[in-house]
């Protein structure tokens, strides 16, 4: 298997969840974007106003750019795959590393190093002064227990559809 395509398809898809963060968090600022956050983090954020005009826009277009990214790592696996002639096996264990190193992608840097040793969102949300920090680290260890488990069907899912072409 062409692990090096894998690899990049997950290096694809880590920067695309990263802009849909920044461009979710630093311009639409629409608190659809923090299911995820702490409750305590959601009480502090206030709804609030363009932060300047066009910055709704801007984060949208961000957006849209990471939505753009994941279909293309998307492509490329499933197209690689298709043309090398991957069996289910090929396709589903691609599927699973992408999808695990995206989760430790997650937890590492959104959780780690965003939420608990930075200033990235205090920097957008002068309100979270304070309440984030390194405290806040595995808050959602739950929901990550899960997304593991659920990347097993559903990459089988997948693989099976791609085997079918």
């Amino acid at each position: 298997m062409k692990m090096w395509i894998t690899l990049l398809a997950a290096v694809m898809i880590m920067a695309a969840y990263f802009l849909i963060l920044y461009g979710g968090v630093g311009f639409v600022q629409d608190k659809r974007f923090f299911s995820s956050a702490p409750k305590e983090n959601l009480a502090a954020i206030p709804d609030t106003k363009e932060r300047f005009r066009g910055a709704h826009i801007i984060g949208w277009l961000i957006i849209a750019a990471a939505l753009l990214t994941f279909l293309g790592a998307a492509a490329l696996a499933i197209g690689d795959g298709i043309k090398n002639d991957f069996g289910f096996l090929q396709f589903f264990v691609r599927f699973l590393v992408m999808l695990y190193l995206m989760e430790v992608y997650d937890i590492f840097f959104f959780d780690w190093v965003l939420l608990c040793h930075s200033n990235f969102f205090p920097h957008f949300y002068p309100e979270l002064k304070g309440i984030v920090g390194p405290h806040m680290f595995g808050y959602n260890k739950k929901s990550h227990i899960i997304h593991f488990i659920v990347y097993i069907p559903a990459c089988a899912l997948v693989a099976w559809i791609c085997t079918l072409f």
